[in-house]
């Protein structure tokens, strides 16, 4: 009766009536976003497609092993259903060789492709004569293959089958009701579910958006709907305020309570109950920056709502108000071009040893001797800095350490000679050349260099330590006898004794001396100057008379006085008398 009714109110439709009364589906299931229904009578594949997309459908498309045990699940839960169902797979007007087009032999589903990783043909030509339209599909329940799956027939579009399969895809979908009411104390209360294409069923998986639901105990009807900004869908009523708590927690946002007498709903302090008695926004005397850790943004589509946002570096955690650090040296690709340490907020870019960071890149570090000035040779001492070298019998000038001195710390060293003219040779300050290029230590001590003291000879120089009737008793100095100089004016005669310290051994500073008159300092200079000069000519005298040979003479005359002095000596053929 139902397939005669469904072919009257298609045949009224088609003279002009006001509109046809559109059938009601025998089962149904929803798969989250996705329902399918079956309907049952006689029609032909144009009805049936039509019936589905006044529905908002459209026929069934089969392009998975999912969609054919939908099918079994809804043909076995209704015995009366004929063999053969009409699903949306057609064949165009035409023919064609169905070997050369794939899965579906040219068919085409009503949604305009031909997509699927799924078919079941219930037979196929063997002869290769070309198929030809139009045509179209159903699925039969009598012709089910070997593993209890429906099978496709090819059908005259204008045959009836037995009923057909719409399918129905959705935005949102709500889950069925929490329903436990506080003053029932059986087992939760079954509900009555509507869908958008007319099933009624109390057993569903998900509901699509705008399905109602009847819990006829409590009086209450409620709607699956979207709220703004949503991703899922949520049970709700025009009705302002909450209903029993125990479904779905009075539609309260955040707690229900009954402790009134009757149902309502409360909202965290920093928050206000809305409008609909339900929801909860951001009270108009909360600061929006105290309800987010790092940054708050008021919604000005939406007053009283609101969005956290955090610095760089971090992401909203799970409660969408607090935030949690980035590890950002897990990003692909990585941020670092080497090595990468994440920190709070932020990474750090290392590099491996022997590479340096340069302008975001580790490059190879250059050689720390690269552009020095060493006179010698550079040596490396850490990635960056160096030193520089002498070679043997040389050490570096302390005031300019790139470059080198000739060096002796013993009583005779090798002479420094130009290989290209092996008479050009150079000692250390304090030796002398000898024979067999080599530079022997200056004894100043055996030339009685210091009087009033104790001589210690060194490689290059020479120290006294001072006796007793010296000035400076008990010091270290080059002079422990100085030259007391009188003052004009004075008969008694004052002198100020040099400044006593322990020098370089090979260099002799002039003693330091206080502020005095220019006229003085030029006399006290001239003086000076004489009485050495007289001194060592006599000590050179007296040295040639106990010297047994005029070699040694020469190897202990070794400052430039000393020289002129032995120089008119040895132009005298008879020693002088004083």
């Amino acid at each position: 009766m139902l397939g005669v009714l469904l072919l009257g109110v298609l045949a009224r439709a088609g003279l002009g009536s006001s509109g046809p009364i559109e059938p009601q589906p025998s089962g149904s299931q929803c798969i989250e976003h996705d329902c399918f229904a079956l309907f049952r009578g006689p029609v032909n594949f144009l009805a049936a497609r039509q019936a589905c997309e006044r529905l908002q459908g459209h026929l069934m498309t089969v392009r998975s092993t999912v969609a054919a045990d939908v099918i079994s699940l809804l043909l076995s839960g209704d015995s009366s259903v004929g063999p053969d169902l009409w699903i949306g797979l057609h064949l165009p007007l035409g023919c064609n060789v169905p070997w050369d087009l794939g899965a579906l032999r040219g068919f085409q589903w009503v949604t305009g492709d031909n997509h699927t990783s799924y078919s079941r043909w219930a037979r196929l030509d063997d002869d290769g004569a070309p198929v030809c339209g139009p045509l179209c599909v159903t699925v039969s329940v009598a012709a089910a293959s070997v593993n209890g799956e429906p099978t496709w027939e090819e059908r005259q579009c204008e045959a009836e089958a037995d009923g057909f399969l719409c399918e129905f895809h959705f935005e949102a979908y709500c889950r069925p009701l929490e329903a436990n009411p506080r003053n029932q104390v059986a087992a939760p209360i079954s509900s009555t579910y509507i869908t958008p294409f007319g099933a009624r069923n109390a057993d569903f998986q998900t509901l699509p958006v705008g399905s109602s639901v009847v819990v006829e105990p409590l009086g209450l009807t409620l709607v699956c709907s979207l709220p703004s900004g949503a991703a899922a869908g949520r049970w709700s009523r025009e009705a302002p305020g909450a209903w029993d708590c125990g479904v779905e927690n009075g539609g309260c946002e955040y707690a229900c309570n009954t402790s009134v007498g009757t149902p309502s709903c409360f909202c965290p302090d920093h928050l206000d109950l809305q409008a609909d008695g339900r929801s909860c926004s951001v009270a108009p005397t909360q600061k929006c920056t105290d309800l987010c850790e790092h940054f708050c943004i008021n919604n000005a589509a939406e007053p009283g709502s609101y969005t956290c946002m955090c610095e760089t570096g971090y992401k909203l955690a799970a409660d969408q108000h607090q935030c949690e650090d980035v590890d950002d040296c897990m990003m692909v690709p990585n941020p670092c071009p080497q090595r990468c340490v994440n920190t709070k907020g932020g990474f750090d870019c290392l590099c491996y040893e022997g590479y340096e960071l340069v302008d975001g890149e580790c490059v190879e570090l250059l050689d720390p001797c690269f552009g020095s000035n060493c006179e010698y040779q550079c040596q490396p001492v850490s990635p960056t800095e160096y030193r520089c070298i002498c070679a043997e019998g040389f050490a570096p000038i302390p005031q300019k350490p790139h470059l080198c001195q000739m060096l002796c710390n013993q009583t005779a060293c090798p002479a420094d000679c130009d290989p290209y003219n092996p008479n050009h040779c150079q000692c250390p300050e304090g030796f002398i050349l000898d024979e067999g290029s080599m530079c022997s230590d200056i004894d100043e001590c055996s030339n009685g260099e210091c009087r009033k003291g104790e001589c210690r000879n060194l490689p290059g120089s020479f120290e006294c330590l001072c006796g007793p009737d010296s000035p400076f008793a008990g010091q270290i100095s080059t002079d422990c006898d100085p030259i007391v100089v009188s003052n004009k004016g004075d008969d008694d005669g004052s002198g100020e004794p040099p400044f006593s310290t322990r020098m370089p051994a090979s260099t002799l500073r002039p003693p330091s001396a206080g502020a005095v008159h220019s006229g003085v300092l030029i006399g006290i200079s001239i003086a000076s100057l004489s009485l050495v000069v007289a001194l060592l000519a006599l000590l050179c005298h007296l040295r040639k008379k106990q010297s047994t040979a005029h070699a040694e003479l020469e190897y202990k005359c070794g400052s430039p006085a000393k020289e002129v002095v032995l120089h008119n000596v040895r132009t005298e053929q008879v020693p002088q008398k004083l």
